[in-house]
C-alpha cells in the first residue's frame, strides 16, 4: 500500500519544487512556515522515501558550521504532481461535518 503524503509534507516539496534547486532547512521552515521539530522529521521521512535529496553545504567563509540543504527530486517531482492532483480530486469537508 502507497502511503499518502500528509498536507505539511505537501507544503514542504512544494517549496522545493517552487525553488527548482537546493534549498537549507531554515529557508524550508520560513516558507512552509513550519517549525524546526516539525519539518526536520517530514525531510527525514521524504529523503527514505527517494523524494528529496540532502547534502551537507560548508559556510562559504567557514565561520559558520555546516548546514543540510535539500532538493526535490525526479520521483518526488512526480510524486508531488499525483498527491496535488489526488488533494484536487478529494471533496472538500465543510467545517462541522461530521466524517462518515
Amino acid at each position: 500500500m502507497v502511503r499518502r503524503l500528509s498536507a505539511q509534507a505537501i507544503d514542504t516539496l512544494t517549496a522545493l519544487r517552487d525553488e527548482g534547486g537546493w534549498l537549507h532547512g531554515y529557508e524550508l521552515s520560513r516558507r512552509t512556515g513550519l517549525k524546526p521539530g516539525t519539518l526536520y522529521p517530514i525531510l527525514e521521512r521524504l529523503a527514505l522515501r527517494g523524494l528529496l535529496e540532502g547534502r551537507w553545504e560548508q559556510s562559504p567563509l567557514g565561520r559558520r558550521p555546516a548546514r543540510h540543504a535539500y532538493r526535490l527530486t525526479d520521483i518526488g517531482g512526480r510524486t508531488l504532481s499525483e498527491e496535488s492532483r489526488r488533494v484536487d480530486r478529494e471533496p472538500r469537508r465543510r467545517t462541522g461535518e461530521a466524517l462518515a
